[in-house]
This record gives C-alpha cells, sequence and structure tokens, in this order.
C-alpha cells in the first residue's frame, strides 16, 4: 500500500517552485508514495505530475488567510485521513498541533527564520517587532518540539532549530538542472538584465533602478526585466521616469514564461539589503542564474562571496551603492570573453554541486525513515 503524503500551504502558489516542483514532483515519482497538496488560491482541484491538488479557496487580507484560510485548510487535511503532513508555512503550525493531536505524523518545513524576519517586517510597527518576535519564538520552539520531523531551507537555520526535534533534515532549494535545460543562456547581442522573484526595496529595486539610470549613459540600449510580484506603491515611489523604456515590471507570471526573458539577458541579478534575514541565508536566484549561464551580480554578503568568487561567476557589490553596482553592470557588457566565462565557471558549479539531484537524495532518505515506520 501506498504512503499517503499531504503537502500544506495556505500562502504559496500552487506551482510554487520549492513545494510543488521540486518536493511534491519529486516524492511523486516515487512509486511506494501517493501525493497530496493542499493550497488556498480559488482555482480548483486538478491532477498535475501526478500530484493531487486540493483548493480550500481563497479569502483577501493576510488577517483572513491567518484565521479563516487555515481553518478551511486544516478541514482539507484532516478529511484527506494521510499518513504524513508536510506544512510550509508559519500560520500552519497550530494545524500541525490539531494533527498530531489526532495521532497524525506531521512535518514542518522552515523556509524563512521567521523570529528573525519579523523584525524586518515592514508592514509591523518597528516599536513592537522585537517583542513580536520574541514571542513567536517561544510559541515556535514549543510547538514544532511536538512534530516529527523539520526540514531547514538553509544550513544556517540550524544553530536556530537542532535542539528542538531529533530528525532534521537541510534540503536547499538549489535548481532543477532538467527543468531549465533550455533556458540555458547562449549569449545573446542585447544589453538586457534579468531578475526574477519578489519585487521589493529590501530586493534592491531602488538601487538598481539608479543604477540603470548610470548605465543607460554609457549603454542608451539597456533594458531590465523585472519578473516577479510587486506591491504598486513600492513602484509609484520610484522616480523611473528617465528610465521608462529601459525597464519592464512584469508582475507575477508562470515561472517558464518568466524564464523564456532570461534567454537574450547578459546578466542575472540579485540585490539583498543587509538585514539579518538575508546576510545568512542563501538567495536561490543567484543559483538560477548560474544554471543559466549568467554571469551574477549579487550582494557582497560573506555567504554569496563564497560561492560567486569562489566559482569566479561574476561580481559581488555593495547593496547600498548604486555606482558599483553600475560599474559591474558595465564591466560585463564591456568584456563579452570574461562574462562567457563567467557564465560557464557558474554553470558548471552548478552541474558539480548546487543543484537540486543532490538535495533530492536527502528528501528521499528523510521520508525512507518514515516509511520504515509507518505500518
Amino acid at each position: 500500500m501506498k504512503l499517503k503524503i499531504t503537502h500544506v500551504t495556505s500562502a504559496h502558489p500552487r506551482y510554487d517552485t520549492r513545494i510543488f516542483e521540486k518536493i511534491c514532483s519529486s516524492l511523486a515519482e516515487n512509486l511506494n508514495y501517493q501525493v497530496n497538496l493542499i493550497v488556498a488560491d480559488g482555482r480548483g482541484d486538478e491532477c498535475k505530475s501526478s500530484v493531487i491538488i486540493y483548493d480550500a479557496g481563497i479569502l483577501s487580507g493576510r488577517v483572513n488567510r491567518m484565521f479563516r484560510t487555515t481553518k478551511n485548510v486544516f478541514q482539507k487535511a484532516k478529511a484527506l485521513n494521510s499518513d504524513i503532513y508536510h506544512l510550509h508555512d508559519p500560520e500552519l503550525i497550530p494545524i500541525g498541533v490539531k494533527l498530531k493531536r489526532l495521532g497524525f505524523k506531521v512535518i514542518f518545513d522552515i523556509h524563512e527564520n521567521i523570529s528573525c524576519q519579523i523584525k524586518d517586517k515592514e508592514y509591523i510597527p518597528k516599536i513592537f517587532r522585537n517583542s513580536i518576535s520574541f514571542i513567536y519564538r517561544i510559541y515556535e520552539k514549543k510547538s514544532l518540539k511536538k512534530f516529527d520531523g523539520l526540514i531547514l531551507a538553509e544550513n544556517s537555520y540550524y544553530e536556530y532549530y537542532k535542539d528542538l526535534s531529533n530528525n532534521i533534515e537541510i534540503i536547499l532549494n538549489m535548481p532543477d538542472i532538467s527543468s531549465l535545460e533550455k533556458f540555458v543562456n547562449k549569449g545573446g547581442d542585447k544589453n538586457e538584465i534579468f531578475y526574477i522573484g519578489g519585487v521589493s526595496v529590501d530586493r534592491g529595486v531602488d538601487v538598481i533602478v539608479d543604477a540603470i539610470k548610470i548605465v543607460k549613459n554609457k549603454y542608451p540600449d539597456i533594458f531590465m526585466h523585472y519578473i516577479g510580484p510587486f506591491d504598486k506603491k513600492i513602484i509609484n515611489n520610484l522616480d523611473i521616469s528617465s528610465i521608462e523604456k529601459n525597464i519592464k515590471f512584469y508582475g507575477e507570471i508562470p515561472l517558464f514564461e518568466g524564464l523564456s526573458y532570461s534567454l537574450n539577458a547578459k546578466i542575472g541579478i540579485s540585490i539583498l539589503k543587509p538585514i539579518d534575514n538575508y546576510l545568512r541565508s542563501y538567495s536561490t536566484k543567484i543559483f538560477e542564474y548560474m544554471a543559466l549561464g549568467l554571469p551574477v551580480i549579487t550582494s557582497d554578503f560573506q555567504l554569496y562571496k563564497d560561492v560567486i568568487e569562489k566559482s569566479n561567476c561574476g561580481i559581488c557589490i555593495n547593496p547600498l551603492k548604486p555606482k558599483e553596482i553600475a560599474r559591474a553592470i558595465e564591466y560585463i557588457i564591456g568584456h563579452p570573453k570574461e562574462a562567457m566565462l563567467m557564465g560557464q565557471n557558474g554553470r558548471r558549479a552548478i552541474l558539480k554541486k548546487y543543484n537540486w539531484e543532490v538535495e533530492e537524495k536527502k528528501l528521499l532518505n528523510f521520508y525512507k525513515l518514515f516509511e520504515d515506520n509507518i505500518e
């Protein structure tokens, strides 16, 4: 009989790269598992890539998502009567506790160090951030000790969570080489820069815009592709009047459609501000750019320098200085041979070390422990 696994998210899209494209799809390829995924997007139920997707419906607003949506998700989860529940959002921790009380096995997947991340949440007044972070950390520690296993998306999270479970695995969010193969860069003639992911000030949209203004003086045809969700207020607060023809914000679009805009790009860019969570966590984007064969421009955090500079696949800069970003862009555009070598080096590092195939083996071994202990 197949082991019945249900992944649960109330916040991520149904085709989320980590949850659906990597974890669920990898597990579904194993003949011993039946894999379900509960989402909350209002798009209905379906079966895709052997993963059965159940929709708990969509409600607008953060408060609704945290309370009413999670209630609907819990009812869906309980009804599926699965052997293992694998949860992906912090607001689902109470659901995990309830499922444990009902006798189910529960895994919690820590995508972000939430207690650290709370300290930088712009929608929380600064005066309350440290207190909320402290309270969340206490609640999280108490709750997660009840679960059957933890998966960590970053190496740095281990120090925070190592005492909460005897069953911990680090599954890094590395690129799936096979799915990106058709997007490998061939070296286009256009001076284009590619970004994919959430668009925010913390992720450097303001300094990148300022850098594009500088680069335009030397390369008038410079063009910046911004693929990913954004808050209109943030974009409206940017002064892009002088570069309206040099930048485009596409919003959230399907992953592979978004990646198609990288084919003519010369640079993949990921500028993260020096806030606590980013200093200790990998930017998944830099590995995706490396897999695409793009030279990378990213922040000069030691964590990133250990990847980019050691692999000689890009340039690390001060994320607060647009002039440094502009110089890096101009260097890569102006030195095509060096840029090609950077792209090749990054691709080589991905094939050798930084890829999903390595992480998938850890995932399957982690689940094998449960398989051996469930009748």
